[in-house]
């Protein structure tokens, strides 16, 4: 089974002393600052992202003859088939030009470890782990269509889709839901408030397992092996990602009875253990494996050493 660890990098304590930083369940992004200075990162070619100050929006270059390129930022926290979650944002395309089978434009949550391993290849769509996803394909001779894509972890994809084309220079919302525990995508898409479209058609991989998402993209994908290409040009803005409450919440920590522990909010589907180190650079468990319950839990380390110590709380989906 795939394991997938997230380190809260500020969960941390010296004996007596402890700082705590977890992320909020809902972030919204409508770059009316740069971007790059609150947690955005760039993969790939930096000039296909271009934040414009003045208009407060970001400056999107899809362009398929590129490597695989992302505007992303963590989460914080790892996204599963067992979560509730969901995505709103605004696009608008000045142009859309594809040749060939055409290709697709992106947003959405990725996996950044799957998503920039150099076998990553969503034009074939048989090596793109671990996505879920807006996805417009603009009209190449077989009609447009506007898509929500989902992933597993072995590649096999899951979609939705409406035969309708997103037309230029107009400002649309597009609305992602996933119900905890479905495989499956709710999506509509509106102008000025009003319904535009639902994704009315679906075809659902049998065999679909799980994914593991811990970034939001937007992404523009190299149409290597596709025999397609997508060169267009838009504006992104005003993103609201919910997602779960962080893995770990409501830490405190402290000694009880000459024993350290650390205590803490815990949910079900996380694993958990106590790490210590006195350099920051190796670090070691000092409790064992215990599996969230939704309630609170306690992590001890019975041998703290006799100077000073920091910790920190290891959370992973199993």
């Amino acid at each position: 089974m795939l394991k997938t660890r997230l380190v809260l990098p500020v969960l941390t304590g010296a004996i007596g002393l402890t700082s705590c930083i977890v992320t909020a369940d809902t972030f919204t992004e409508d770059f009316a600052t740069d971007p790059l200075a609150r947690g955005w990162q760039v993969y790939g070619n930096t000039n296909l992202f271009v934040w414009n100050p003045t208009n407060q929006t970001l400056e999107v270059t899809w362009d398929s003859s590129e490597s695989n390129s992302y505007f992303y930022r963590s989460l914080g926290t790892i996204l599963t088939l067992a979560d509730e979650f969901e995505l709103a944002f605004d696009i608008k395309l000045e142009n859309a030009d594809v040749t060939g089978w055409g290709f697709e434009l992106a947003v959405g949550f990725m996996n950044v470890e799957s998503a920039t391993s150099p076998n990553f290849l969503r034009g074939t769509g048989m090596n793109s782990p671990d996505l879920f996803e807006f996805d417009y394909f603009p009209d190449a001779g077989f009609g447009p269509s506007i898509t929500a894509t989902m992933a597993d972890s072995n590649s096999r994809l899951s979609f939705w889709w409406a035969s309708v084309p997103l037309e230029l220079g107009v400002q649309y919302r597009i609305r992602l839901y996933h119900a905890a525990g479905t495989t499956n995508i709710a999506a509509v898409v509106l102008v000025d408030g009003q319904v535009y479209t639902s994704l009315p058609y679906s075809w659902v991989s049998t065999n679909f397992t799980d994914f593991r998402l811990n970034a939001i993209s937007i992404s523009s994908y190299s149409d290597e092996s596709s025999g397609g290409a997508i060169l267009a040009h838009g504006l992104v803005d005003n993103l609201v990602v919910t997602i779960p409450s962080p893995p770990v919440a409501n830490l405190s920590c402290g000694f009880d009875a000459g024993t350290w522990q650390m205590q803490f909010q815990s949910q079900t589907n996380w694993v958990y253990a106590l790490e210590r180190t006195r350099d920051f650079i190796t670090w070691t468990d000092v409790s064992p494996n215990v599996a969230g319950t939704g309630a609170v839990l306690s992590l001890q380390d019975t041998n703290p050493p006799v100077d000073r110590a920091f910790y920190r709380v290891r959370a992973y989906r199993p």
